[in-house]
């Protein structure tokens, strides 16, 4: 599944799911460009992919800003020479309440970080791959996007966005040799899950028929393979990475 040659855009790449999707592309000798909401998380970044031999550097990006996207890009082309052949939507946030109590703000943050922002980044993406007749797109959904969550009116709705964002700018762009998938994960151990007690994770292990929490090398691999050679047949799919949680 070599990725050489191709420069990956890892969006909310400082930890977790985000951090092992930029190391195991990273690993298949893709130019890892990951970003951060911080100069300490860009610091970050730039360390462990140092650490890790892996060619590539972090960068600043609000993904809330039409603004700091354009300047995203200008700096990846004038870091590599060239727009990104892959992008990995990754960044997300969680502002959970009852809808009762939910507040507009905690609704709007939501959509904007974990939904509108895929329209801001493949937006800018997918021209150049256009042009190049080449691209692979993959963005992180969740298993709650089918499932629902109480809670969680506000993630569900973006992330049910997010795969039907999906489909359809698949068929947009499947014309142009362009591939564009969500990977939905379950329950990963990251550390959302390890703040949890043996009591809570012994009860979420129950209902998972592999009997185990995901880590985030599981939903890395499956990412890694959509953008490979050995995923060019595949578009406009969800790929669930939870353990059989969820069977669609």
């Amino acid at each position: 599944m070599s990725l050489q040659g191709e420069v990956a855009l890892v969006t909310g790449a400082t930890r977790g799911i985000g951090k092992a999707i930029a190391l195991a592309l990273g690993a298949e000798g893709a130019q890892v460009m990951g970003t951060a909401t911080s100069s300490n998380g860009v610091d970050s970044i730039d360390k462990y992919l140092k650490e890790n031999n892996i060619n590539g550097s972090g960068l600043v990006l609000d993904v809330t800003s039409q603004d700091s996207v354009s300047a995203l890009m200008t700096s990846i082309k004038e870091i590599t020479g060239q727009a990104p052949s892959i992008l990995v939507n990754n960044a997300g946030i969680t502002r959970d309440n009852l809808l009762m109590r939910m507040k507009d703000e905690e609704w709007d943050a939501i959509m904007e970080t974990n939904l509108k922002s895929l329209f801001r980044l493949s937006k800018a993406c997918c021209r150049p791959m256009t042009k190049a007749r080449k691209g692979r797109i993959v963005s992180i959904s969740s298993v709650v996007g089918e499932v629902g969550n109480p809670g969680q009116t506000n993630y569900c709705a973006a992330k049910a966005g997010v795969n039907g964002f999906t489909r359809a700018l698949a068929r947009e762009l499947a014309p142009r040799n362009i591939t564009v998938n969500s990977v939905a994960p379950g329950f990963i151990d990251t550390d959302m899950t390890r703040a949890l007690s043996e009591e809570q994770r012994a009860a979420i292990c129950d209902n998972i028929p592999l009997s185990r929490l995901g880590s985030a090398e599981d939903v890395a691999a499956a990412v890694v393979y959509l953008v490979s050679d050995a995923g060019a047949y595949i578009t406009g799919t969800t790929m669930h990475v939870n353990g059989g949680l969820y069977m669609g």
